[in-house]
């Protein structure tokens, strides 16, 4: 199956050294996903995220419970990290995060390369809705606790195909 992206942009007014911080905590990811996907992260404080580590979270997919481990693989404070799925719902899952200052506060990009198990069809059903809705509630709830606007590069649910 082909690699779909998922891109988003959000800039922030917030300095750049703040933004990555907030990034950085595991547990924020909590406070930003929306709550029908009942985000919990498992693994035990303090989490030391750096290349290498690994971070357990329980997920819920349309009802589903799931296990999602996830493997920071690149760690370029404050300008981006990059988490691999090591183990969860997806074939392939790769999380880019960029961070940069710009016009006085930090602009802030997720590139996602995903395969979702089951194929065109799955994703065509499900995941591009669900990765977009994410992703949306995700820069309101942003937006909400640290300011600023964003925007997808591409109407939410049309990821592209690669």
């Amino acid at each position: 199956m082909m690699e779909i992206s998922f891109h988003a942009e959000l800039w922030l007014p917030r300095s750049l050294p703040d933004v990555f911080a907030f990034f950085a905590d595991a547990h924020n990811l909590e406070v930003i996903t929306p709550s029908w996907v009942r985000f919990q992260v498992l693994t035990p404080d303090p989490i030391v995220t750096r290349p290498g580590a690994l971070i357990d979270y329980r997920i819920r997919i349309h009802g589903f419970p799931v296990r999602w481990r996830t493997e920071i693989t690149e760690w370029n404070p404050p300008h981006g990290f990059v988490d691999v799925q090591r183990r969860g719902p997806y074939a392939l899952w790769h999380h880019t995060h960029t961070f940069r200052e710009q016009d006085g506060g930090t602009f802030c990009g997720d590139e996602v390369r995903y395969r979702p198990r089951g194929g065109l069809m799955i994703d065509w059903l499900f995941v591009r809705r669900d990765v977009a809705r994410i992703f949306v509630h995700r820069q309101r709830r942003l937006r909400e606790l640290l300011g600023g606007a964003g925007t997808h590069r591409q109407p939410p649910g049309e990821p592209s195909r690669t």
